[in-house]
């Protein structure tokens, strides 16, 4: 059996396992994404966590065939490079896979962390037989993973999919990166949270907004309409400009369920362009919490069929 170690960096924690050939995790571990020191020293943690999972493992390091790695963006997955990501302040300019490279003679590859767990979707979840679909990820940011006949559509240095900073409806309001109504700073996690406690005069959690929007709270059904209308029209786009077969939408948001899905369903059925497009499923995510690091480990396994 092969083998490959997948790291998920995130915001508040980094995510590692060692995954097998069939997208199982037979170890993982987490650690907390420490900002108070730097990137070199967070990734020594790293590369000893990985040291101490392939020995928990007991699986010989002529197994492992490489390690994958799935970051926030933006970065330059071609020369292995983490360049300036939001929730990564003090990581600029990192190059990740240089410095892995010190510790371990095997390949390592880096990607967008929403293409990372497109291709876990593709491997053992939602996505596996379809050559056409775009994984959406609505968590703290909103991002996608592109599939494209049937290969991961990457663009020039690694950022295709950033869909999170497309403006959709500049009445919501100015982004963090400078412009008015980007998707992320309507409909991401981080988003609904902060309209919901300022409709409410307290601090809500982005659970707890959706469960006035259960409880029929009139203002914060208003807003939630509103954002599900915008994550529509989010999907219309995607369907129009690369006609897939399948929309499949993970991250925390995706947990609201079938109020979501059918929202966005419905609003896919009428305005969509071609008919064709107006049919296409608009699905979970099959893979929640593991989809990161299954996704990192896939870049190994990925890369390994392309040769073969």
């Amino acid at each position: 059996m092969r083998y490959s170690i997948g790291v998920d960096i995130g915001g508040t924690k980094v995510a590692i396992a060692v995954v097998d050939a069939d997208g199982k995790i037979i170890e993982q571990t987490k650690l907390p994404t420490d900002l108070s020191i730097s990137p070199r020293e967070l990734i020594v943690r790293i590369n000893e966590a990985i040291e101490h999972l392939i020995k928990k493992s007991y699986i010989e390091m002529e197994q492992m065939i490489g390690i994958g790695i799935g970051a926030p963006g933006p970065l330059d997955s071609r020369n292995g490079k983490i360049t300036c990501p939001p929730n990564l302040p003090n990581w600029v300019d990192v190059p990740i896979v240089a410095w892995m490279n010190e510790k371990w003679k095997i390949p390592i590859r880096l990607e967008n962390d929403a293409n990372a767990a497109a291709l876990a979707e593709k491997w053992i979840g939602a996505g596996v037989g379809v050559n056409h679909f775009v994984y959406v990820t609505v968590s703290t940011g909103i991002g996608t993973g592109i599939i494209a006949d049937g290969k991961l559509l990457h663009g020039r240095k690694g950022n295709a999919g950033d869909i999170g900073h497309t403006v959709i409806d500049p009445s919501f309001g100015k982004c963090t990166c400078g412009q008015y109504g980007c998707l992320e700073s309507i409909a991401s996690g981080t988003a609904i949270a902060k309209r919901g406690s300022d409709i409410m005069g307290r601090e809500l959690t982005t659970k707890e907004v959706f469960d006035l929007y259960q409880q029929k709270e009139g203002a914060i059904v208003e807003l939630i309409d509103r954002i599900f209308r915008v994550l529509g029209v989010a999907c219309v786009s995607i369907i129009n400009t690369f006609d897939p077969e399948k929309i499949i939408i993970g991250g925390g948001v995706s947990n609201v369920g079938a109020t979501l899905f059918n929202a966005i369903q419905d609003y896919v059925s009428q305005y969509a362009l071609n008919p064709t497009g107006r049919t296409t499923e608009v699905v979970p995510a099959k893979l929640s919490q593991g989809a990161g690091v299954v996704g990192a480990a896939a870049l190994c396994f990925e890369v390994m069929s392309d040769s073969e």
